[in-house]
């Protein structure tokens, strides 16, 4: 314990150096105590590095596990540590998670750290929707975040992430929700509707998402290419395969994933062009895509990766 102790000492007085930070991982019992005694002496700039810092080893080394760490930067005093510890825990599913998140979604004096709640409770309503969250827990989840929505004086970006959370959810009084952010005037708004359609799974928004996959705007673009992939619309292939060399990177590599969700001798043709001939952004993207394609089909002599399409914006 008496190490432990040194190097947080360590980091307090020097800063978090990555190769410190390792040793914060798998976190429990005393070291536990102990962190949550130090963290708060540590100078705020270095509670943001570290838990940055946290994020990024993070999602490098699947081995390293800062869970404990992100659960203590849930209650630090400075805002940009509450939101990125949220981050932090993405993909942690432990229910005990939700009350917390939905009283930070609420109550929260940052709008930052509201944003980031309502993106995090998006993962319990995907729970929640396919059977897997105890019913009251599922039904606090969609009143915390239809609440936002509504709440008149909310940030913009709190309402439009409440919205992204939500339309994971069928239920019938998502799709006015959605129609309404489309026609809102304020373009991020807009571009949240559409990532919420792909996300709803509602196959009649299909015709929407095709019309914006010709926008001028990149980030629409982008997210049209996502929700078309997402829906499969199958009447978005040769717009996608025209966008494999949109100027916009982000949106060629999404355009890239989409036709591996749709599939088809057409998507297959392109994606075989973009794996032999493009960049080496372009080639990793269609090699994911062709490796989906052969999930899809039911051939596995071809290796498997995984593309998650992270958002644009």
């Amino acid at each position: 314990m008496e190490e432990f102790e040194e190097l947080l000492e360590k980091i307090r007085r020097s800063g978090p150096e990555r190769s410190l930070l390792y040793g914060l991982s798998n976190l429990s019992g005393e070291e536990l105590a102990v962190l949550n005694e130090a963290w708060p002496s540590w100078p705020t700039d270095h509670r943001r590095l570290a838990i940055s810092r946290l994020v990024e080893i993070a999602e490098a080394d699947f081995e390293a596990d800062f869970c404990e760490v992100f659960k203590v930067g849930l209650h630090d005093q400075d805002p940009y540590v509450r939101a990125t510890s949220i981050e932090g825990l993405w993909e942690v599913e432990d229910i005990a998670l939700i009350r917390p998140l939905i009283r930070m979604l609420r109550d929260d004096e940052s709008a930052l750290v509201r944003e980031a709640a309502a993106i995090s409770l998006s993962r319990f309503a995907l729970l929640a929707e396919l059977g897997r969250l105890q019913d009251h827990l599922g039904r606090m989840v969609w009143d915390a975040l239809w609440e936002t929505i509504h709440a008149p004086h909310e940030d913009l970006n709190v309402r439009r992430r409440a919205l992204e959370s939500l339309a994971y959810f069928d239920r019938p009084e998502v799709r006015p929700l959605i129609e309404r952010a489309y026609n809102d005037q304020d373009p991020k708004m807009r571009i949240s509707a559409i990532f919420a359609m792909g996300r709803s799974a509602d196959e009649s928004w299909g015709e929407t998402v095709l019309d914006e996959l010709e926008h001028d705007d990149p980030e629409v673009r982008y997210e049209a290419a996502r929700a078309c992939g997402a829906l499969r619309v199958a009447a978005a292939v040769p717009t996608l395969c025209r966008m494999v060399a949109d100027p916009d990177l982000e949106v060629k590599l999404m355009a890239v994933w989409a036709l591996g969700q749709i599939g088809g001798p057409e998507a297959r043709r392109v994606l075989e062009i973009c794996y032999q001939e493009g960049d080496e952004a372009l080639q990793d993207a269609a090699e994911e895509a062709l490796a989906e394609l052969e999930f899809m089909e039911g051939v596995f002599d071809f290796p498997l990766f995984e593309y998650d399409g992270d958002r644009h914006d």
